[in-house]
């Protein structure tokens, strides 16, 4: 029979869970030939399930329907959550009431280690960086999803005109949330801070902004016929050359499909609703220049490059001409990157350096019982399904190693200088099966830790109350989930 395995997780998104019960499900625990098996997740996040949480449009409710799995998962005695934990070589400053664990604290309490940490911080565009008016998507998104780093809300009382830099669907959600009645997302996942904040929003138009043209639009074909069914909003009419594909070009369904759904139009005539939104083909931020002086409308000017696709790269390229676009509030959406202070990571890659789920050192070996799965390892690209087959991919890699001699193929490099272990004892090859480190048994007993049982308490009370409002939940922040959870612990 194969040694005991102790896996430690970092990250408590769908990766995260997908690996977990793959893992669990392949090696049952009635099954005699089955290892000793423990799986702990840790979390800088005091609730599980990541993006799915924290990310998913509110009005989408149908993609959560996964966190049915992953409550499924956490039933197995086998499995633990740690919440409101970062385990890294800083503190987390975006979260500060995180507990703070050294990844040498882990190293030196597990077998196998995941990162499944995924792509946390926004991609800037070099020409507008972050500003007063110019604020990253991710930003707006945390915002309405009250994600515990707790950005401050948009000022969308003095807001009229809005740009959205990038046409993928974060952007069309963007777009969709600040279009669309309070009154109609307060059925959803909206907190209630975040709908008055809607219920003052003063925003008429929003501007999506694209360097390439609408056959390499990353926004699904359902996004965009949510965009065009917005009771509330039209759509301004695209300019019919722009819409014809080039002679000699095979179409896609998909690109068919937007095409047709472009020369159609909104639901709603042009310029018969109070608000309405635009797409902008082969433009590119040049700059983005404040008001001269403060006035009523407060309005940045938003210089564009013209851009053209170049056949022989499929790049979007600079023609020369520049145009200049009023706007209120830039958002851009252009893509995230892992975080840089995680091991691993590299810089070229934007994410952590791996191979087939596991990861690779800096000279391309790989590292013993250390993986990677979903954006971690990948980037951030693809959708909930292509997440978890990734998963998958790597649960079975990581049981391969389990189930082989000592003697495995990979092979162990000397450590980053900033874990500072001996190359021959990167991890701990026999450790205590149910021994938690110290960090976190503190973090436990003063109630800084959050663990799955206690998420599932928060969850129905989110819910109870969510129900009371008429609504899906209404959210707890980190201050009122300790207090409640405080008081019902036994």
């Amino acid at each position: 029979m194969p040694p005991p395995v102790k896996l430690a997780i970092i990250g408590g998104g769908p990766s995260a869970f997908y690996v977990a019960s793959r893992l669990l499900s392949l090696l049952p625990l009635k099954d005699p030939m089955s290892p000793p098996l423990r799986v702990h997740m840790y979390d800088r996040l005091w609730a599980p399930h990541g993006l799915v949480r924290y990310g998913v449009a509110p009005d989408h409710p149908e993609v959560k329907n996964c966190t049915n799995k992953f409550d499924a998962t956490a039933t197995d005695p086998r499995f633990r959550f740690f919440g409101n934990v970062n385990v890294g070589s800083t503190p987390l400053h975006s979260i500060p009431h995180a507990l703070h664990l050294p990844l040498t604290s882990i190293l030196n309490s597990y077998s196998h280690l995941l990162f499944a940490t995924g792509c946390t911080m926004p991609t800037q565009h070099p020409a507008i960086p972050p500003s007063v008016y110019c604020v990253s998507a991710l930003s707006l998104v945390h915002w309405y999803t009250q994600h515990p780093s707790q950005p401050p809300p948009p000022a969308l009382d003095k807001i009229s005109h809005l740009t959205l830099i990038g046409q993928g669907n974060v952007s069309l959600d963007i777009a969709r949330i600040l279009l669309t009645s309070p009154s109609v997302l307060r059925q959803y996942d909206v907190p209630e801070h975040v709908l008055e904040v809607l219920s003052r929003s003063t925003v008429k138009h929003v501007s999506i902004v694209g360097r390439r043209g609408p056959l390499e639009v990353a926004f699904t074909t359902k996004e965009l016929r949510e965009m065009i069914n917005l009771p509330e909003a039209s759509m301004v009419p695209i300019e019919p050359t722009l819409l014809t594909p080039p002679s000699g070009v095979t179409l896609t369904r998909q690109q068919r499909r937007t095409l047709e759904l472009l020369q159609k139009g909104s639901k709603n005539l042009p310029g018969s609703t109070p608000k309405s939104w635009s797409l902008h083909f082969y433009r590119s931020p040049a700059s983005l220049t404040p008001p001269s002086s403060a006035s009523a409308l407060d309005t940045a000017n938003l210089t564009l490059a013209h851009t053209r696709i170049d056949p022989a790269t499929s790049r979007a390229v600079p023609t020369g001409e520049t145009s200049t676009l009023p706007t209120s509030l830039v958002i851009t959406s252009l893509g995230f990157h892992a975080d840089p202070e995680t091991a691993f990571f590299d810089p070229a890659l934007r994410h952590l350096r791996s191979s087939a789920g596991r990861i690779t050192s800096s000279e391309g070996s790989t590292l013993k019982n250390i993986y990677a799965s979903g954006w971690a390892a990948n980037g951030a690209k693809g959708v909930l399904a292509s997440t978890m087959i990734d998963a998958y991919a790597v649960a079975s890699t990581i049981l391969s190693d389990i189930v082989q001699s000592s003697e495995t193929a990979t092979t162990t490099a000397p450590p980053p200088p900033e874990i500072g272990m001996a190359s021959d004892e990167l991890l701990n090859h026999r450790p205590d099966l149910d021994a938690l480190p110290s960090g976190i048994v503190h973090g436990i007993k003063d109630g800084m830790v959050t663990q799955y049982d206690d998420w599932k308490v928060i969850d129905a009370e989110e819910v109870r109350r969510g129900e009371a409002l008429g609504k899906e939940r209404e959210r707890m922040s980190w201050e009122e989930a300790l207090s409640f959870i405080s008081r019902v612990r036994p």
